[in-house]
């Protein structure tokens, strides 16, 4: 079984959100959205030539996927904007289901995420930005 396809099984197994296979090693996450991604990257593990299988794959995690050079990517659902950017930058990417828009949890509106890398073409970029929304969204929940 090649390796795209063993994190795509993995993922589609129901247990995990986030599945990646870099230098033969699994890493799984049940966390949702782009957290897994940010979490890789704060800790430094490189995801150079990854393969990885994400539940939802968005404009904002596609960025994260082009920062960090991942090798290919399956999505359960991907964005139009997400595919566009990752064809850009030649990373082999394959879906479930492709959508217009990712929507926040309540179902009320678009990602807070993707509204953030709305505008933003350059990866770094959006990385720091994407950073600077969570870190506003965590201090707004310990408010509460």
């Amino acid at each position: 079984m090649d390796k795209l396809n063993k994190v795509k099984e993995m993922l589609l197994d129901g247990e995990y959100t986030f599945v990646a296979m870099v230098d033969g090693n699994i890493i799984t996450s049940t966390k949702r959205g782009i957290s897994p991604m940010m979490e890789l990257i704060a800790e430094n593990i490189s995801m150079k030539n990854a393969y990885i299988a994400d539940k939802i794959v968005g404009k904002a995690v596609a960025m994260l996927f082009i920062k960090e050079n991942v090798k290919e990517v399956y999505a359960d659902t991907l964005s139009t904007s997400a595919l566009e950017i990752l064809n850009k930058y030649n990373i082999k990417t394959s879906y479930g289901t492709l959508t217009e828009k990712i929507i926040n949890r309540d179902g009320t509106d678009i990602c807070p995420m993707e509204k953030t890398v709305e505008h933003i073409s350059d990866v770094n970029e959006a990385y720091d930005a994407l950073k600077q929304k969570l870190e506003s969204l965590k201090s707004r929940e310990q408010q509460n």
